[in-house]
């Protein structure tokens, strides 16, 4: 099981960013201090020991005893015929104290050079080795335990003030990242708003735009704020104009539909007063009954047409109490004459229940939802029709068991024209504008429809206010 990748902010990141370069900044100079000062307290501290190398080595004869002018716990030893005959360290008081195990020196070479012995108790030290006669060495050494105290010292400062000014350049960098991503904020606020809008209907308008002190194009931020503006004129630009085509559209639709229905209503008129003569071929009856048939439903569909025209429009609909119960056992009761071959059935609570809105367009929304059923399901399905209330919204089901919607169809079920012949059986003809219908009117009393398909169930519900 993979988890996703963590995702921080912009400003996250640049803190963070910014925190990690400066305590780099900090480690390298801290590391490059503390190399220096340690090569610069060595070499003072070898000058020191060749300085008391040589007091020591001045000293006549042995068996030697301390030379004046040596440090605190400088060790002076004397070695002759490679046994130990004196060795002995410089104490804070100025005294000289007397050494006993010192077998790591009786090792050293005696050519002068400079070199680190662990001296067990006394600590580190740097020792030297001198030869002054065959049979004599002269060994002097100086603790380095200063060297590491100042080391320690200056690492604990260093550490300290690099602490403090990571954490004030932390709290520096934030306020500073802060302003300079606040154009930033400012434009996501202005495209968060614009988001929100409708934008896929209705005349839409953009008065939002990024202020014109984040628009200045001397600036990365201002080129991104300025680009944004002109994005958002060119979008506005085409939203106007889309706007502007469907009013033409819908406008032609309602002018044509409302100047076919006087001429569709004389087909019918004289079609009706030509079947009236029992003297007529039968194939000239036929092809009348067939006109009849046609201009029917022509006259259905342009009556739809000017129906979802009117509702474009935005054309308000009556607002009163409806009784649902009593619409849906009536359109029910409708559907079971008009579709004998399917079995209806009703689920309503032992209340009415009731809702606001206007009656004629909600019992045409319930009629659609039932013909879809019964013309798009094989003759013996089950339509089921129910209701609930829950708060104040009251829910429609339409439930059928037939074959069910394709998969792809159903996000543009609702759309106009919109027709799913190839899957769901056809009993009669179907101008794909009923569940558009369906979809205007709910949407024109505020509320919502969605549809649920699956082989052998497809529920279409309707959630209306009280």
């Amino acid at each position: 099981m993979s988890s996703s990748p963590r995702v921080s902010s912009l400003r996250a990141r640049l803190i963070a960013e910014q925190t990690v370069l400066l305590a780099m900044v900090c480690l390298v100079i801290g590391v490059t201090v503390m190399v220096a000062l340690q090569a610069f307290l060595l070499n003072r501290l070898d000058d020191d020991l060749m300085a008391a190398s040589a007091r020591a080595v001045a000293q006549p004869g042995p068996p030697r005893p301390a030379p004046p002018g040596q440090e605190t716990g400088t060790i002076d030893a004397v070695i002759v015929d490679g046994d130990r005959l004196l060795a002995q360290v410089q104490t804070p008081s100025g005294e000289r104290r007397a050494l006993t195990d010192l077998a790591p020196l009786h090792t050293l070479p005696a050519d002068g050079v400079i070199r680190e012995r662990d001296l067990g108790g006394l600590g580190t030290y740097r020792v030297v080795a001198v030869r002054i006669d065959p049979r004599t060495v002269v060994v002097t050494g100086l603790p380095l335990t200063d060297v590491h105290d100042t080391l320690w010292t200056v690492g604990l400062v260093l550490g300290g003030v690099s602490l403090i000014g990571l954490t004030v350049a932390g709290v520096a960098g934030a306020l500073l990242v802060r302003r300079a991503l606040t154009p930033l904020d400012r434009m996501a606020a202005t495209a968060r708003r614009v988001a929100e809008l409708p934008l896929h209907e209705g005349e839409v308008a953009l008065p939002d735009r990024v202020p014109a002190g984040d628009t200045d194009p001397r600036t990365e931020v201002g080129q991104v704020g300025a680009a944004l503006n002109r994005m958002l004129d060119h979008v506005g630009d085409a939203l106007a104009a889309r706007h502007e085509s469907e009013t033409r559209v819908r406008q032609f639709v309602a002018d044509a539909s409302h100047e076919l229905r006087t001429p569709l209503a004389a087909i019918r008129g004289y079609t009706e007063l030509a079947r009236r003569d029992d003297g007529l071929p039968g194939d000239v009856a036929h092809a009348l009954a067939r006109v009849d048939s046609e201009s029917g439903r022509m006259t259905a569909l342009v009556e739809d047409l000017l129906l979802l025209a009117r509702l474009d429009s935005g054309r308000p609909l009556l607002r009163e109490p409806v009784d649902l119960s009593a619409l849906v056992v009536t359109a029910v009761g409708d559907a079971q004459v008009s579709g004998p071959d399917h079995r209806w059935r009703l689920d309503l609570p032992a209340e009415p229940v009731t809702a606001t809105g206007d009656a004629a367009r909600l019992h045409q929304v319930v009629a659609n939802l039932l013909v879809n059923g019964s013309t798009h399901t094989p003759p013996g399905t089950t339509v089921t029709t129910a209701l609930s209330t829950r708060g104040g919204t009251v829910t429609l089901t339409v439930t059928d068991d037939g074959p069910g919607i394709p998969a792809d169809l159903l996000p543009t079920v609702f759309e106009r024209f919109a027709r799913g012949d190839t899957s769901r059986s056809r009993a009669a003809g179907s101008t794909g504008l009923g569940l558009a219908i369906v979809a205007a009117v709910v949407a024109a009393h505020g509320g919502g429809v969605s549809v649920e398909s699956r082989p052998g169930r497809t529920r279409f519900a309707i959630r209306l206010h009280r």
